[in-house]
């Protein structure tokens, strides 16, 4: 008979024991089978509709959480020692929707991170909740471009990479060739690395590119969209630790494993 747990003064039987580490072998895979599946547009939007109406997430508490991911994969892409120039500049691109706040709060972290962040936020949304994060980067000093210049070899030279934070898995493909064509027209021809936040702008969320750009490293948050299967640079990462357990086993998001505290993994 098998040792009793925790000093209960009665046997556990065997086939219980087998029972319970078959149980933690169906629930928790190892990482070798976790393999994150991609998601929908649709199937995207449900989970965090799940969040914020059954597990009364806030949404300024999401923003928060994925921009404070998306600064730690930029440190895990880009370590500071590892940087071709002196000074640690990254210019973040940001978008008016939910996007761009993550943007927003990327780049405040980054500056924690010791950093040297400069913002372009062209069309700067009215929601209360942007502002915020928009006052909190000015409190912080990081500087607000007015214009994003159209001549690439500035941006290559000003800045070690870019974080795309303009169009995310909310907007439509058409937006893309709205006010944003002239961003995206420009950040096609830098040569420097950048960093597209959840779904690269221009991309189709489902489809993959049309005409949008292409990164060097995608950070998917919750999971990856379906079309980061046609991502082709050379570092993807997923944020979704935060996500409740109930939450990943009713979608099924087969989350991969994240080691020690990262809220941040490679795929």
């Amino acid at each position: 008979m098998l040792a009793s747990p925790r000093g209960s003064d009665f046997p556990v039987p065997p086939l219980k024991i087998a029972a319970a580490a078959w149980t933690r072998h169906a629930l928790f895979p190892s990482a070798a089978q976790r393999r994150p599946i991609s998601r929908s547009k649709a199937e995207a939007e449900a989970i965090e509709k799940e969040l914020l109406e059954d597990y009364r997430f806030g949404r300024q508490q999401l923003i928060e959480i994925w921009g404070h991911a998306c600064a730690m994969a930029v440190t895990k892409a880009f370590p500071l020692p590892s940087l071709p120039r002196k000074q640690p500049t990254v210019l973040v691109v940001c978008g008016p929707a939910q996007n761009g706040a993550i943007g927003l709060v990327c780049a405040r972290h980054l500056r924690i991170f010791d950093y040297e962040p400069t913002i372009f936020y062209p069309k700067r949304s009215p929601d209360p909740l942007y502002r915020d994060f928009t006052t909190q980067c000015e409190k912080m000093d990081i500087p607000f471009l007015s214009y994003l210049p159209t001549e690439v070899q500035l941006i290559n030279d000003a800045y070690n990479a870019v974080v795309d934070a303009v169009l995310g898995a909310e907007a439509e493909l058409g937006e893309g060739r709205g006010p944003c064509a002239g961003i995206l027209a420009t950040l096609k021809h830098v040569r420097i690395p950048i960093v597209s936040l959840d779904v690269p702008s221009g991309w189709d969320v489902e489809a993959g590119s049309s005409s949008g750009i292409s990164p060097d490293v995608l950070v998917s948050l919750m999971a990856p969209k379906q079309c980061a299967r046609r991502f082709l640079g050379r570092q993807h990462f997923v944020a979704g630790r935060f996500v409740p357990y109930d939450v990943q086993k009713k979608f099924e998001l087969n989350p991969p494993e994240y080691p020690g505290t990262e809220c941040v993994v490679p795929l």
